[in-house]
């Protein structure tokens, strides 16, 4: 019987073997950390930004996106609070030289005294970590470590160092010599360059309060834990929405968004049993209302997505900071102040391993006849890198021809796969294997009424359609729209 860590590395051995994920410049033995996205990761990736895009800005009237620039003015991340407060714990082992996050230690020894039935521990420990953070205790943290025996991953001892404090933040120079040049920073979240937009946007999209700013881009962070594939990157992507209301409003649409983004992530049809809410018990001095959405990695609960009601302390701090006013008047109650903010953030690198988690699955599909499995990937349609592959039965009779016409039919609306090599059985296999949700058969039948045999994915049943009758097909199985309309 596989284990939790069984699955893990398959899935992991799976994205790479067929273009999802490879290791960042892996002929030169790789970079730890860092990942990039083959052929069909990128387009599994792409089809996730679309995917959160269409549902917030798309389907919402009160919410546009923005680009904003990677590089800020330095001041941005001293206002921020990230020049001066954005650490990690972070403890060392003097063996295996390697450096980890102390509350991560605790947390994983949590998830395995729950995975042992030792819930009264684990319960205990966390109420531990919890005080000790909430108190800034470095000292108990390393207490904690040392009471329940934590062990480093790759030396297997307990030889630790003492818990320290440990920036972030990638920095770099500015101009065309170092000495001299302007220090500044590769940004550590997408959120701020939506905060010093604010009146950008709301003056020239003419926007009323409430409402809402995305972003989709790249951050940073200098992250010292090379574990758990793409969960933790030191360069990754975010999709992020700051949504702007009067204050003493924003604990109503604090729960509003909670809702609204776990609503998201289940109309994909994943196992609804392995998500649920945590609820932060260390507010950040900004905040008066945090939750996470986690959901149940092989190697246990984690985060994909934060929901925080920010207050003011966003926008008051860069007017601080900026000396320029960053207040809205509301002609509803001829008032003018600076607005409360909702914060959805979501990693799309993790939202990205939790639907390669969701979706994958060894399968035995074994008859009285004879024994076989395969392993498919259950992504959602809509999702799907590929949407339908087309192959012609054989390589000869005009059968290629053929296939090619109803290539044609389709690929300006959806992204189709042409494949004429091996016989149909393993073509159908190759297609499970990176989640193609329909197969299109061109057989000598085609030739004669202009059908087709149509295959499905999850079911493997076949039905013989229309060439006609394609597209409509197509739109009603991998289209955007029943999607959306499960969010509306």
């Amino acid at each position: 019987m596989k284990t939790n860590d069984d699955l893990f590395k398959n899935v992991i051995a799976h994205a790479k073997e067929y273009g999802f994920v490879f290791p960042s410049s892996e002929i030169y033995d790789g970079l730890s950390a860092v990942y990039d996205y083959g052929q069909l990761g990128a387009e599994l990736k792409n089809n996730i930004k679309t995917y959160w895009w269409k549902a917030m800005v798309q389907l919402h009237e009160n919410i546009v996106g923005i680009d904003s620039a990677i590089f800020m003015h330095p001041k941005v991340w001293k206002a921020s609070g990230h020049v001066d407060g954005f650490n990690d714990p972070m403890i060392d082992n003097k063996d295996s030289k390697k450096r980890y996050r102390a509350d991560q230690l605790i947390e994983d020894k949590i998830t395995r005294y729950e995975k042992d039935g030792k819930t009264d521990k684990a319960a205990k420990l966390q109420q531990d970590l919890d005080n000790a953070l909430n108190h800034d205790d470095l000292a108990a943290l390393k207490t904690l470590i040392e009471e329940h025996e934590i062990v480093c991953p790759v030396s297997g001892t307990k030889n630790w160092t003492e818990v320290r404090q440990f920036n972030l933040m990638f920095s770099t120079q500015m101009g065309a010599m170092a000495d001299g040049s302007d220090n500044v920073y590769l940004r550590p979240e997408t959120a701020q360059g939506i905060f010093v937009n604010f009146l950008n946007v709301q003056k020239t999209g003419r926007m009323k309060i409430p409402f809402g700013i995305a972003q989709i881009g790249k951050a940073f962070r200098n992250e010292v834990i090379a574990r758990q594939f793409i969960m933790r990157m030191r360069e990754f992507e975010q999709m992020e929405m700051q949504f702007f209301v009067r204050p003493g409003t924003e604990l109503e649409w604090y729960s509003k968004w909670k809702e609204t983004r776990l609503k998201w992530h289940l109309a994909l049809k994943p196992d609804a049993a392995k998500y649920r809410y945590h609820d932060h018990v260390k507010l950040a001095h900004y905040a008066n209302a945090a939750v996470d959405i986690e959901y149940e990695f092989p190697f246990g609960f984690k985060e994909v997505e934060g929901i925080h009601s920010r207050t003011d302390f966003d926008l008051s701090q860069h007017q601080h900071y900026s000396g320029k006013k960053l207040q809205y008047f509301d002609p509803e109650i001829n008032q003018s102040y600076v607005p409360y903010v909702i914060e959805t953030s979501i990693g799309l690198d993790r939202m990205f391993l939790t639907t390669l988690c969701n979706a994958y699955e060894e399968q035995d599909i074994s008859t009285t006849e004879k024994s076989d499995s395969r392993t498919v990937l259950h992504l959602h349609p809509a999702l799907a890198p590929i949407k339908a592959a087309v192959f012609p039965l054989t390589k000869k009779d005009g059968l290629p021809e053929k296939a090619r016409e109803v290539m044609d039919l389709l690929k300006f609306d959806f992204r189709i796969l042409y494949e004429e090599k091996d016989a149909i059985g393993k073509r159908y296999r190759r297609q499970d294997a990176v989640g193609t949700p329909i197969c299109i058969t061109v057989d000598h039948q085609t030739l004669q009424d202009n059908t087709v045999t149509i295959r499905h994915r999850d079911t493997m049943e076949q039905e013989r359609i229309a060439i006609a009758a394609l597209p409509e097909l197509m739109n009603k199985t991998v289209g955007w729209s029943s999607l959306l309309k499960e969010l509306v």
